[in-house]
Protein backbone atom coordinates (compact mmCIF):
# COMPACT_ATOMS: atom_id res chain seq x y z
CA UNK A 1 0.00 0.00 0.00
CA UNK A 2 2.84 2.19 0.90
CA UNK A 3 4.24 2.15 -2.46
CA UNK A 4 0.65 2.43 -4.20
CA UNK A 5 0.50 5.59 -2.22
CA UNK A 6 3.86 6.83 -3.20
CA UNK A 7 3.09 6.25 -7.34
CA UNK A 8 -0.38 7.16 -6.51
CA UNK A 9 0.44 10.74 -4.91
CA UNK A 10 3.34 11.06 -7.24
CA UNK A 11 0.71 10.72 -10.74
CA UNK A 12 -1.71 13.34 -8.86
CA UNK A 13 1.46 15.74 -9.13
CA UNK A 14 2.77 15.08 -11.86
CA UNK A 15 -0.49 15.58 -13.95
CA UNK A 16 -1.21 18.87 -12.42
CA UNK A 17 2.21 19.94 -12.62
CA UNK A 18 2.07 18.95 -16.20
CA UNK A 19 -0.97 21.14 -16.64
CA UNK A 20 0.32 23.66 -14.30
CA UNK A 21 3.73 23.00 -16.21
CA UNK A 22 2.17 23.37 -19.91
CA UNK A 23 -0.26 26.96 -18.65
CA UNK A 24 3.46 27.99 -17.83
CA UNK A 25 4.85 26.96 -21.32
CA UNK A 26 2.22 28.96 -22.72
CA UNK A 27 3.07 31.73 -20.49
CA UNK A 28 6.38 31.35 -21.82
CA UNK A 29 5.25 31.43 -25.17
CA UNK A 30 2.95 34.48 -24.50
CA UNK A 31 5.91 36.34 -22.98
CA UNK A 32 8.32 35.25 -25.92
CA UNK A 33 5.70 37.03 -28.68
CA UNK A 34 5.10 40.14 -26.36
CA UNK A 35 8.91 40.41 -25.64
CA UNK A 36 10.60 39.15 -28.38
CA UNK A 37 14.45 37.32 -27.69
CA UNK A 38 15.85 40.52 -26.47
CA UNK A 39 13.15 41.14 -24.09
CA UNK A 40 12.76 37.57 -23.16
CA UNK A 41 16.71 38.10 -22.17
CA UNK A 42 16.39 40.98 -20.41
CA UNK A 43 13.29 38.66 -18.31
CA UNK A 44 15.88 36.39 -17.81
CA UNK A 45 18.49 38.54 -16.35
CA UNK A 46 16.24 39.46 -13.76
CA UNK A 47 14.61 35.74 -12.97
CA UNK A 48 17.95 34.74 -10.98
CA UNK A 49 18.14 37.81 -8.94
CA UNK A 50 14.70 37.07 -7.69
CA UNK A 51 15.56 33.59 -7.70
CA UNK A 52 18.30 34.36 -5.18
CA UNK A 53 15.85 36.31 -2.84
CA UNK A 54 13.56 33.91 -2.47
CA UNK A 55 16.11 31.90 -1.32
CA UNK A 56 16.21 34.51 1.36
CA UNK A 57 13.01 33.94 2.64
CA UNK A 58 11.92 31.13 1.65
CA UNK A 59 14.24 28.40 0.62
CA UNK A 60 14.03 24.94 2.56
CA UNK A 61 10.38 25.79 3.99
CA UNK A 62 8.62 23.33 2.14
CA UNK A 63 11.42 20.53 2.85
CA UNK A 64 10.72 21.18 6.28
CA UNK A 65 7.80 22.16 7.04
CA UNK A 66 6.48 18.63 5.17
CA UNK A 67 9.28 16.35 7.09
CA UNK A 68 7.81 17.36 10.27
CA UNK A 69 4.06 17.77 9.00
CA UNK A 70 4.60 13.84 7.55
CA UNK A 71 5.92 12.63 11.48
CA UNK A 72 3.45 14.62 13.18
CA UNK A 73 0.59 13.57 10.80
CA UNK A 74 1.83 9.68 11.37
CA UNK A 75 1.13 9.83 15.41
CA UNK A 76 -1.99 11.82 14.86
CA UNK A 77 -0.32 14.70 16.85
CA UNK A 78 -2.24 17.67 15.14
CA UNK A 79 -1.68 19.94 18.20
CA UNK A 80 1.96 20.47 17.83
CA UNK A 81 1.66 20.53 14.01
CA UNK A 82 -0.69 23.32 14.58
CA UNK A 83 1.37 24.79 16.76
CA UNK A 84 4.50 24.78 14.52
CA UNK A 85 2.56 26.09 11.60
CA UNK A 86 1.69 29.19 13.23
CA UNK A 87 5.09 29.94 15.12
CA UNK A 88 6.87 29.81 11.49
CA UNK A 89 5.01 31.39 9.82
CA UNK A 90 4.70 34.48 12.18
CA UNK A 91 8.25 34.06 12.29
CA UNK A 92 9.07 34.09 8.25
CA UNK A 93 6.26 36.75 8.09
CA UNK A 94 8.72 38.85 9.94
CA UNK A 95 11.78 38.45 8.04
CA UNK A 96 10.42 38.10 4.97
CA UNK A 97 8.93 42.09 5.30
CA UNK A 98 12.56 43.21 6.47
CA UNK A 99 13.93 41.67 2.91
CA UNK A 100 11.07 42.98 0.66
CA UNK A 101 11.53 46.54 2.07
CA UNK A 102 15.31 46.40 1.62
CA UNK A 103 14.71 45.07 -1.87
CA UNK A 104 12.11 48.24 -2.46
CA UNK A 105 14.75 50.53 -1.44
CA UNK A 106 17.38 49.70 -2.78
CA UNK A 107 15.61 48.30 -6.63
CA UNK A 108 17.78 51.06 -8.54
CA UNK A 109 20.84 50.25 -7.50
CA UNK A 110 20.56 46.43 -7.78
CA UNK A 111 19.07 47.16 -11.44
CA UNK A 112 21.96 49.77 -12.52
CA UNK A 113 24.93 48.12 -10.27
CA UNK A 114 24.14 44.59 -10.03
CA UNK A 115 21.93 43.44 -13.23
CA UNK A 116 23.65 46.20 -14.81
CA UNK A 117 20.60 47.22 -16.72
CA UNK A 118 18.54 50.14 -15.51
CA UNK A 119 15.59 48.80 -17.25
CA UNK A 120 15.22 46.13 -14.69
CA UNK A 121 14.08 48.36 -11.48
CA UNK A 122 10.84 49.16 -11.92
CA UNK A 123 10.65 45.39 -12.46
CA UNK A 124 12.69 44.62 -9.00
CA UNK A 125 9.97 46.68 -7.17
CA UNK A 126 6.76 45.11 -8.39
CA UNK A 127 8.53 41.72 -6.98
CA UNK A 128 8.88 42.61 -3.23
CA UNK A 129 5.07 41.73 -2.32
CA UNK A 130 6.15 38.28 -4.01
CA UNK A 131 9.16 37.91 -1.44
CA UNK A 132 5.95 38.09 1.31
CA UNK A 133 3.45 36.12 -0.32
CA UNK A 134 6.01 32.94 -1.84
CA UNK A 135 7.37 32.00 1.65
CA UNK A 136 3.96 32.03 3.42
CA UNK A 137 2.96 29.87 0.60
CA UNK A 138 5.80 27.64 0.95
CA UNK A 139 4.54 26.70 4.46
CA UNK A 140 1.28 25.86 3.25
CA UNK A 141 1.89 23.74 0.66
CA UNK A 142 4.71 21.64 2.93
CA UNK A 143 1.48 21.50 5.34
CA UNK A 144 -0.36 20.07 2.76
CA UNK A 145 2.33 17.32 1.50
CA UNK A 146 3.53 16.01 4.61
CA UNK A 147 -0.26 15.63 5.64
CA UNK A 148 -0.85 13.70 2.03
CA UNK A 149 -3.16 16.67 0.46
CA UNK A 150 -1.41 16.96 -2.69
CA UNK A 151 -4.55 17.44 -4.36
CA UNK A 152 -5.33 20.86 -2.58
CA UNK A 153 -1.73 22.00 -3.58
CA UNK A 154 -2.13 20.97 -6.95
CA UNK A 155 -5.03 22.78 -7.63
CA UNK A 156 -4.25 25.98 -6.23
CA UNK A 157 -1.37 26.21 -8.93
CA UNK A 158 -3.30 25.45 -11.70
CA UNK A 159 -5.73 28.94 -10.69
CA UNK A 160 -2.94 30.55 -10.41
CA UNK A 161 -1.10 29.92 -13.14
CA UNK A 162 -3.93 30.44 -15.22
CA UNK A 163 -4.66 33.71 -13.60
CA UNK A 164 -0.96 34.82 -13.93
CA UNK A 165 -1.79 34.76 -17.48
CA UNK A 166 -5.07 36.46 -17.96
CA UNK A 167 -3.48 39.27 -15.60
CA UNK A 168 -0.11 39.50 -17.68
CA UNK A 169 -2.41 39.69 -21.03
CA UNK A 170 -4.81 42.46 -19.16
CA UNK A 171 -2.57 44.48 -18.51
CA UNK A 172 -0.68 44.72 -22.06
CA UNK A 173 -3.73 45.50 -23.72
CA UNK A 174 -4.95 47.61 -21.18
CA UNK A 175 -1.76 50.18 -20.73
CA UNK A 176 -1.48 49.09 -24.64
CA UNK A 177 2.16 48.75 -23.44
CA UNK A 178 5.03 48.21 -26.45
CA UNK A 179 8.48 49.44 -25.27
CA UNK A 180 10.78 46.54 -23.77
CA UNK A 181 10.65 47.83 -20.23
CA UNK A 182 7.05 48.42 -19.50
CA UNK A 183 6.53 44.88 -21.13
CA UNK A 184 9.05 43.49 -18.93
CA UNK A 185 7.31 44.73 -15.89
CA UNK A 186 3.84 44.21 -16.39
CA UNK A 187 5.27 40.23 -16.66
CA UNK A 188 6.48 40.33 -13.01
CA UNK A 189 3.89 42.33 -11.75
CA UNK A 190 1.14 39.37 -12.93
CA UNK A 191 3.49 37.18 -11.38
CA UNK A 192 3.20 38.98 -8.00
CA UNK A 193 -0.45 38.80 -8.40
CA UNK A 194 -0.08 35.40 -9.13
CA UNK A 195 1.94 34.85 -5.86
CA UNK A 196 -1.10 36.77 -4.21
CA UNK A 197 -3.74 34.78 -5.39
CA UNK A 198 -2.32 31.61 -4.50
CA UNK A 199 -1.51 32.67 -0.73
CA UNK A 200 -4.90 33.79 -0.22
CA UNK A 201 -6.31 30.56 -1.57
CA UNK A 202 -3.83 28.22 0.37
CA UNK A 203 -4.44 30.09 3.76
CA UNK A 204 -8.17 29.91 3.25
CA UNK A 205 -8.18 26.29 2.25
CA UNK A 206 -5.65 25.41 5.13
CA UNK A 207 -8.04 27.55 7.57
CA UNK A 208 -10.52 24.90 7.43
CA UNK A 209 -8.32 21.80 7.41
CA UNK A 210 -6.81 23.08 10.42
CA UNK A 211 -10.26 23.50 12.30
CA UNK A 212 -10.95 19.58 11.81
CA UNK A 213 -7.69 18.32 12.67
CA UNK A 214 -7.47 18.64 16.82
CA UNK A 215 -5.89 16.65 19.09
CA UNK A 216 -6.03 16.13 23.10
CA UNK A 217 -3.51 13.52 23.84
CA UNK A 218 -0.21 15.28 22.99
CA UNK A 219 1.46 18.01 25.47
CA UNK A 220 2.28 20.97 23.84
CA UNK A 221 5.80 21.59 23.14
CA UNK A 222 7.48 25.01 23.74
CA UNK A 223 7.32 26.88 20.66
CA UNK A 224 10.99 27.98 20.54
CA UNK A 225 11.77 24.33 20.24
CA UNK A 226 9.27 23.94 17.17
CA UNK A 227 10.55 26.82 15.49
CA UNK A 228 13.98 24.98 16.24
CA UNK A 229 13.03 22.08 14.74
CA UNK A 230 11.52 23.69 11.57
CA UNK A 231 14.99 25.63 10.87
CA UNK A 232 17.03 22.97 11.79
CA UNK A 233 16.42 21.81 8.60
CA UNK A 234 15.66 24.54 6.45
CA UNK A 235 18.58 26.51 7.36
CA UNK A 236 20.58 24.26 5.66
CA UNK A 237 18.66 24.00 2.87
CA UNK A 238 18.83 27.60 2.79
CA UNK A 239 22.05 28.27 2.90
CA UNK A 240 22.61 25.52 -0.03
CA UNK A 241 19.76 27.80 -1.91
CA UNK A 242 21.34 31.02 -0.72
CA UNK A 243 24.92 30.20 -2.12
CA UNK A 244 24.00 28.39 -4.94
CA UNK A 245 21.92 30.98 -6.26
CA UNK A 246 24.65 33.38 -5.80
CA UNK A 247 26.47 31.55 -7.88
CA UNK A 248 24.00 30.60 -10.30
CA UNK A 249 22.71 34.55 -10.82
CA UNK A 250 26.21 35.46 -11.11
CA UNK A 251 26.57 32.94 -14.07
CA UNK A 252 23.40 34.37 -15.45
CA UNK A 253 24.87 37.79 -15.42
CA UNK A 254 28.09 37.04 -16.44
CA UNK A 255 26.72 34.78 -19.45
CA UNK A 256 26.28 37.91 -21.78
CA UNK A 257 28.97 39.78 -20.39
CA UNK A 258 31.50 36.68 -22.41
CA UNK A 259 29.34 36.62 -25.01
CA UNK A 260 30.39 40.07 -25.87
CA UNK A 261 33.49 39.35 -25.23
CA UNK A 262 33.41 36.72 -27.26
CA UNK A 263 32.38 39.32 -30.75
CA UNK A 264 28.30 39.98 -29.89
CA UNK A 265 26.52 42.87 -29.50
CA UNK A 266 24.40 43.05 -26.41
CA UNK A 267 21.29 43.10 -27.79
CA UNK A 268 22.48 39.85 -30.17
CA UNK A 269 23.73 38.22 -26.86
CA UNK A 270 20.28 38.64 -25.05
CA UNK A 271 18.75 37.40 -28.35
CA UNK A 272 21.10 34.66 -28.02
CA UNK A 273 20.46 33.70 -24.63
CA UNK A 274 16.84 34.33 -25.13
CA UNK A 275 16.64 31.57 -27.50
CA UNK A 276 18.65 29.30 -26.14
CA UNK A 277 17.84 29.53 -22.64
CA UNK A 278 14.37 30.99 -22.32
CA UNK A 279 12.65 28.77 -25.85
CA UNK A 280 15.25 25.78 -26.48
CA UNK A 281 15.38 24.75 -22.91
CA UNK A 282 11.45 25.44 -21.72
CA UNK A 283 10.80 22.80 -24.42
CA UNK A 284 13.09 20.29 -23.31
CA UNK A 285 12.76 20.88 -19.74
CA UNK A 286 9.42 20.50 -19.87
CA UNK A 287 8.89 16.27 -19.00
CA UNK A 288 11.63 17.33 -15.74
CA UNK A 289 7.38 17.92 -14.14
CA UNK A 290 7.82 14.15 -13.83
CA UNK A 291 10.75 14.24 -12.07
CA UNK A 292 9.97 17.39 -9.55
CA UNK A 293 6.79 15.89 -8.71
CA UNK A 294 8.49 12.47 -7.06
CA UNK A 295 10.75 14.90 -5.30
CA UNK A 296 7.77 16.42 -3.74
CA UNK A 297 6.37 12.78 -2.53
CA UNK A 298 9.77 11.43 -2.00
CA UNK A 299 10.83 13.73 0.85
CA UNK A 300 8.09 12.96 3.24
CA UNK A 301 8.11 9.33 2.41
CA UNK A 302 12.19 8.90 2.87
CA UNK A 303 11.42 10.90 6.25
CA UNK A 304 8.64 8.17 6.99
CA UNK A 305 11.31 5.28 6.23
CA UNK A 306 14.15 6.30 8.03
CA UNK A 307 11.97 7.39 11.51
CA UNK A 308 10.56 3.76 11.27
CA UNK A 309 14.28 2.63 10.34
CA UNK A 310 12.62 0.94 7.06
CA UNK A 311 16.03 0.73 5.22
CA UNK A 312 15.19 -1.43 2.59
CA UNK A 313 11.59 0.95 1.41
CA UNK A 314 13.96 4.02 1.61
CA UNK A 315 17.00 1.88 -0.63
CA UNK A 316 13.66 0.61 -3.24
CA UNK A 317 12.21 4.09 -3.15
CA UNK A 318 15.86 5.88 -3.81
CA UNK A 319 16.21 3.32 -7.03
CA UNK A 320 12.96 3.42 -8.87
CA UNK A 321 13.25 7.15 -8.52
CA UNK A 322 16.69 7.49 -9.98
CA UNK A 323 15.43 4.78 -13.23
CA UNK A 324 12.59 6.97 -13.83
CA UNK A 325 14.09 9.98 -13.80
CA UNK A 326 16.65 8.19 -16.22
CA UNK A 327 14.07 6.99 -18.66
CA UNK A 328 12.21 10.27 -18.71
CA UNK A 329 15.62 11.91 -19.14
CA UNK A 330 15.81 9.31 -22.33
CA UNK A 331 12.78 9.98 -23.68
CA UNK A 332 12.78 13.67 -23.66
CA UNK A 333 15.82 13.43 -25.43
CA UNK A 334 14.94 11.23 -28.43
CA UNK A 335 11.65 13.19 -28.99
CA UNK A 336 14.32 16.80 -29.38
CA UNK A 337 16.73 14.92 -31.91
CA UNK A 338 13.44 13.62 -33.83
CA UNK A 339 11.52 16.61 -34.49
CA UNK A 340 13.39 19.85 -33.00
CA UNK A 341 12.43 21.94 -36.18
CA UNK A 342 8.54 21.36 -35.60
CA UNK A 343 9.16 21.63 -32.06
CA UNK A 344 10.53 25.34 -32.66
CA UNK A 345 7.65 26.22 -35.20
CA UNK A 346 4.46 25.02 -32.96
CA UNK A 347 5.21 26.26 -29.72
CA UNK A 348 7.36 29.67 -30.51
CA UNK A 349 7.00 30.13 -34.50
CA UNK A 350 10.15 30.10 -34.97
CA UNK A 351 12.42 28.45 -37.59
CA UNK A 352 15.98 29.45 -36.16
CA UNK A 353 15.76 26.67 -32.86
CA UNK A 354 15.93 23.23 -34.09
CA UNK A 355 19.92 23.52 -33.37
CA UNK A 356 19.34 24.87 -30.34
CA UNK A 357 16.50 22.60 -29.17
CA UNK A 358 18.98 19.43 -30.18
CA UNK A 359 21.70 20.75 -28.23
CA UNK A 360 19.85 21.63 -24.94
CA UNK A 361 18.13 17.76 -25.36
CA UNK A 362 21.60 16.62 -24.79
CA UNK A 363 22.32 19.04 -21.74
CA UNK A 364 19.23 18.42 -20.56
CA UNK A 365 19.34 14.62 -20.37
CA UNK A 366 22.74 14.88 -18.05
CA UNK A 367 20.29 17.25 -15.89
CA UNK A 368 17.30 14.71 -16.05
CA UNK A 369 19.77 11.81 -14.39
CA UNK A 370 21.32 14.03 -11.99
CA UNK A 371 18.52 16.77 -10.40
CA UNK A 372 16.90 14.01 -8.44
CA UNK A 373 19.59 13.16 -6.42
CA UNK A 374 19.79 16.54 -4.47
CA UNK A 375 15.80 15.64 -3.27
CA UNK A 376 17.34 12.47 -2.35
CA UNK A 377 19.75 13.72 -0.36
CA UNK A 378 17.49 16.02 1.35
CA UNK A 379 15.19 13.43 2.05
CA UNK A 380 17.79 11.14 3.69
CA UNK A 381 18.44 14.49 6.04
CA UNK A 382 21.16 15.07 4.46
CA UNK A 383 21.09 18.92 4.05
CA UNK A 384 25.03 19.79 4.83
CA UNK A 385 26.26 17.41 2.47
CA UNK A 386 23.84 19.01 -0.25
CA UNK A 387 25.02 22.42 0.82
CA UNK A 388 28.64 21.42 -0.09
CA UNK A 389 27.68 19.27 -3.11
CA UNK A 390 25.86 21.80 -4.73
CA UNK A 391 28.39 24.55 -3.94
CA UNK A 392 31.08 22.99 -5.70
CA UNK A 393 28.69 22.07 -8.80
CA UNK A 394 28.00 25.45 -8.50
CA UNK A 395 31.57 26.96 -8.31
CA UNK A 396 32.42 24.52 -11.30
CA UNK A 397 29.83 26.11 -13.40
CA UNK A 398 30.91 29.64 -12.73
CA UNK A 399 33.99 28.76 -14.17
CA UNK A 400 33.28 27.06 -17.22
CA UNK A 401 30.89 29.76 -18.21
CA UNK A 402 33.54 32.00 -17.46
CA UNK A 403 36.10 29.77 -19.85
CA UNK A 404 33.78 28.45 -22.22
CA UNK A 405 31.41 30.85 -23.17
CA UNK A 406 33.89 33.52 -24.02
CA UNK A 407 35.35 31.69 -26.79
CA UNK A 408 33.96 32.87 -30.17
CA UNK A 409 33.59 29.21 -31.83
CA UNK A 410 31.47 28.21 -28.52
CA UNK A 411 29.60 31.28 -26.92
CA UNK A 412 25.72 30.15 -26.04
CA UNK A 413 26.97 26.02 -26.70
CA UNK A 414 29.75 26.84 -23.74
CA UNK A 415 26.65 27.65 -21.55
CA UNK A 416 25.26 24.03 -22.68
CA UNK A 417 28.96 22.45 -22.39
CA UNK A 418 28.94 23.95 -19.32
CA UNK A 419 25.69 21.93 -17.99
CA UNK A 420 26.50 18.74 -19.40
CA UNK A 421 29.61 18.95 -17.19
CA UNK A 422 28.23 20.43 -14.14
CA UNK A 423 25.39 17.69 -14.01
CA UNK A 424 27.90 15.02 -14.52
CA UNK A 425 29.65 16.15 -11.46
CA UNK A 426 26.63 16.66 -9.54
CA UNK A 427 25.34 13.30 -10.41
CA UNK A 428 28.78 11.73 -9.18
CA UNK A 429 29.61 13.16 -5.96
CA UNK A 430 25.38 12.66 -4.70
CA UNK A 431 25.88 9.09 -5.43
CA UNK A 432 28.85 8.64 -3.54
CA UNK A 433 27.09 9.87 -0.57
CA UNK A 434 23.52 8.69 -1.22
CA UNK A 435 25.16 5.16 -1.31
CA UNK A 436 26.76 5.44 2.74
CA UNK A 437 23.16 5.40 3.77
CA UNK A 438 21.24 3.59 1.04
CA UNK A 439 23.49 0.62 -0.38
CA UNK A 440 21.01 0.49 -3.67
CA UNK A 441 22.68 -1.14 -6.47
CA UNK A 442 22.21 0.55 -9.86
CA UNK A 443 24.20 -1.96 -12.31
CA UNK A 444 26.14 -0.80 -15.13
CA UNK A 445 24.57 -3.30 -17.33
CA UNK A 446 21.06 -1.84 -16.72
CA UNK A 447 22.54 1.08 -17.46
CA UNK A 448 23.85 0.59 -20.68
CA UNK A 449 20.60 -1.40 -21.19
CA UNK A 450 18.34 1.33 -20.89
CA UNK A 451 20.83 3.01 -23.57
CA UNK A 452 20.05 0.70 -26.12
CA UNK A 453 16.41 0.80 -25.50
CA UNK A 454 16.92 4.92 -26.07
CA UNK A 455 18.65 4.04 -29.49
CA UNK A 456 16.19 1.51 -30.55
CA UNK A 457 13.46 3.88 -29.78
CA UNK A 458 15.05 6.47 -31.53
CA UNK A 459 15.54 4.70 -34.60
CA UNK A 460 11.59 3.19 -34.64
CA UNK A 461 10.73 7.28 -33.68
CA UNK A 462 12.24 7.76 -36.89
CA UNK A 463 10.30 5.86 -38.40
CA UNK A 464 7.01 7.07 -37.55
CA UNK A 465 8.17 10.75 -37.98
CA UNK A 466 8.49 9.95 -41.77
CA UNK A 467 5.37 7.78 -42.41
CA UNK A 468 3.40 10.39 -40.58
CA UNK A 469 2.18 13.55 -43.22
CA UNK A 470 3.86 16.49 -42.68
CA UNK A 471 0.34 18.63 -43.91
CA UNK A 472 -0.82 17.54 -39.59
CA UNK A 473 2.11 19.02 -37.90
CA UNK A 474 0.37 19.24 -34.62
CA UNK A 475 -1.05 15.39 -34.44
CA UNK A 476 2.91 14.48 -35.63
CA UNK A 477 4.46 16.51 -32.93
CA UNK A 478 1.82 14.88 -30.29
CA UNK A 479 2.26 11.62 -31.48
CA UNK A 480 6.07 11.46 -31.62
CA UNK A 481 6.03 12.86 -27.92
CA UNK A 482 3.76 10.60 -27.08
CA UNK A 483 5.38 7.48 -28.73
CA UNK A 484 8.46 8.32 -27.64
CA UNK A 485 7.69 8.21 -23.83
CA UNK A 486 5.91 4.81 -24.30
CA UNK A 487 8.73 2.98 -26.64
CA UNK A 488 11.18 3.96 -23.84
CA UNK A 489 8.89 2.90 -21.44
CA UNK A 490 7.82 -0.35 -22.69
CA UNK A 491 11.07 -1.55 -24.36
CA UNK A 492 12.48 -0.98 -21.11
CA UNK A 493 10.04 -2.79 -19.33
CA UNK A 494 10.70 -5.61 -21.28
CA UNK A 495 14.21 -5.96 -20.50
CA UNK A 496 12.99 -6.89 -16.83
Amino acid sequence: MKVDKFYRDSLILTISNLVTGIIGFVFSIILSKQLGPEGLGLYGLIMPVYGLLLCLTSDGLITAVSRISAVYESGKDFRNLNRTFTTISAFILMWSLAVAFLVYINSSNIGSYIIRDSRTSDALKVICPALIFVPLSAILKGYFYGVGRFKTAAVIDIVEKIFRIAVFVGTIRLLSLHDIKSTVTSAYFALTIGELTSFLLLFTVNRMVRRKAVSLKYKSQNRLQLLFNVLVISLPLCLNGFISSILSTASTLLLPRRLVFAGLQYDSALSLIGKFSGMAMNITFLPIIIVGSMMTVLIPDLSLSLSRKDAWAAESRVYQVLKISYLVGISTLIVSLTVPDLLGMLFYGRDDLGGFIKFAAVCCFFNYAASPSFGILNGLGKQNINLRNSLVVSVLGLVLIYLLAGIPDLNIYGYGITLIITSLTALAINIREIKKVCDFRLPLSEVITYAVVGGISYLLLQLLNWVLPDSLPVLRAVLIVISGFILVFFLSDLTQ
